[in-house]
């Protein structure tokens, strides 16, 4: 029953509303034709990467923040982050005349450290991991006094990010099923307990789906064993999302409040992350794109009216252009072949003629006498280029077949 879910009360929830209303704003609810097609209902995307600092973390600091003492306001906050946490802490304090100190793993993505400072918090680069940031920050709480501000596991963060929940209902009364990314869990012990207690409270049913990545997914191997496990992360583009062991009350709360929790892959991811780009044109980071990676893969699906939550939009235009690359494989948008050819004039001529009557953009070229297996009279021909999908893909390599050629397909 919705009563027996832990942590804030639905009351908490809209009093943290009211706070969180000083600092958030009410981001945009968008439609999405492409991924309604798809599903066959309509698919709405919650824009949270929209939000200041660029992330739903802001909702979750400022309520913990707010709530804070004068005493403990005087103390200053501490945090450990590399990214959209830090950022919603810093913004936090400086909107409450709060001292924030900040501390983040050695080799940050550059555009996180430098929005960070401009918030005006005081940046500790420390430790090669998160873990060792964590440790580093904690000790500096126990030296200095400092309230550490965590990033998910506190009654207050939850409540904050609840408001989300709230939100979501207000701009799409009619949607049935909500897909939200977990980390630590957070963002989706607050959505779905502020949702369901509302939906509860409206007489109708709602289901809330979480989505990890495949590559740090403790709430799977959690969920099966009842309790918070520990999982080795393995190294994912979502790194928003790449924690190793869940939150001890998010995890009541999810136990009791998500009604399914799925994974999806890199590929899926980058997927994801490319289409929400071309089709809703939205710049969204990998770990807030992964709801809509599971909707793409059919590991989420729903009778009526869907939400997918897009939770950050902080992605450093360096990953960017990896992830969009590595999109463009997995859609089947590019191709890597390698060709021998006869070592005489034309050839390479020839083989680019082939290409253009197939309508492949050449993106790439490596022209060279030296690959392993060539007789003296080869040379090898490595070629990538852009396809615009499966079927055109498989003309391209048919056509240098059908001339005479032997295509090999690389793995991207």
């Amino acid at each position: 029953m919705i009563t027996t879910i832990p942590g804030p009360g639905l009351a908490e929830f809209e009093r943290a509303r009211e706070v969180v209303a000083r600092v958030a704003r009410e981001t945009p609810m968008e439609t999405s034709r492409f991924l309604g097609r798809q599903l066959g209902v309509p698919v709405y995307l919650k824009c949270e990467n929209l939000q200041r600092t660029g992330s739903y973390k802001l909702r979750g600091a400022y309520h913990r923040m707010a709530a804070l003492s004068e005493s403990e306001r005087a103390r200053g906050v501490v945090a450990a982050s590399a990214g959209n946490h830090a950022q919603g802490v810093a913004y936090a304090a400086r909107e409450l005349g709060i001292r924030a100190t900040i501390f983040m793993p050695v080799g940050v993505a550059l555009p996180k450290l430098e929005a960070t400072r401009s918030y005006g918090a005081g940046v500790v680069l420390e430790g090669g991991s998160v873990g060792e940031t964590i440790d580093a920050a904690t000790t500096f709480a126990a030296q200095s006094g400092a309230v550490v501000i965590p990033p998910f596991d506190h009654p207050d963060v939850i409540a904050g990010q609840g408001t989300l929940g709230l939100e979501i209902l207000d701009q799409a009364p009619d949607a049935t099923t909500i897909v939200v990314p977990i980390g630590g869990g957070g963002l989706a012990a607050g959505i779905a307990s502020a949702a369901k207690q509302r939906a509860a409270a409206e007489g109708r049913p709602l289901r809330v789906i979480g989505v990890q990545a495949e590559n740090a997914a403790p709430y799977i191997a959690s969920l099966a064993a009842g309790e918070p496990r520990h999982v080795p992360v393995v190294p994912t583009i979502a790194d928003g999302i790449a924690v190793y062991k869940p939150g001890e009350l998010n995890f009541a709360i999810i136990r009791d409040a998500v009604d399914e929790v799925v994974t999806v892959s890199e590929d899926d991811i980058a997927r994801a992350l490319l289409v929400l780009l071309e089709r809703a044109k939205l710049v969204v980071e990998p770990a807030g794109a992964v709801a809509v990676a599971a909707m793409m893969t059919g590991a989420v699906t729903s009778d009526g009216p869907i939400v997918a939550v897009l939770s950050g939009g902080n992605i450093d235009p360096l990953l960017m252009q990896r992830v969009v690359a590595h999109g463009l494989a997995a859609s089947d948008r590019y191709l890597t072949i390698s060709v021998g050819l006869p070592d005489r004039p034309g050839q390479l001529a020839r083989v680019a003629e082939l290409l253009a009557e197939a309508n492949a953009n050449v993106i790439e070229v490596l022209h060279t006498r030296h690959g392993s297996g060539l007789q003296i009279s080869e040379v090898e021909l490595k070629l990538s280029v852009e396809t615009r999908g499966p079927e055109h893909r498989a003309s391209v390599v048919e056509v240098l077949r059908r001339a005479g050629y032997d295509p090999k397909v690389e793995a991207e």
